[in-house]
């Protein structure tokens, strides 16, 4: 096996550099939420989805829209919190404004 001479050189060199970057931590998934943050969004996404698909029932287009811009922004203002407890709270009162408004969308 008869191998070039620049190629035997930088041979060490280049499986020191392979080694090094395979051996070296690096975050692949960046943040990773916790199993709580986690539930927590997943109960989040969930009332999000529900209130848009009840906005489909809304009969006046330009209703309809406004809607779904204020709940949009409401989740969007709050979309940076961490804390659970807050989270819950926001999750309670989102869902019962919601329950309120789906009663007035009933009745139209």
């Amino acid at each position: 096996m008869n191998r070039p001479a620049p190629l035997l050189r930088c041979l060490p060199a280049l499986r020191l550099c392979i080694r090094g970057y395979a051996s070296r931590p690096r975050p692949r998934l960046g943040d990773t939420l916790s199993l709580e943050h986690f539930l927590q969004r997943a109960r989040v996404l969930a009332l999000y989805r529900t209130i848009m698909r009840a906005t489909r029932r809304i009969p006046d287009p330009a209703t309809r829209a406004e809607t779904r811009r204020m709940a949009r922004a409401e989740f969007e203002r709050n979309r940076h919190v961490t804390d659970l407890d807050h989270i819950r709270y926001l999750l309670s009162t989102g869902k019962t404004e919601w329950e309120n408004m789906e009663r007035y969308i009933d009745g139209l």
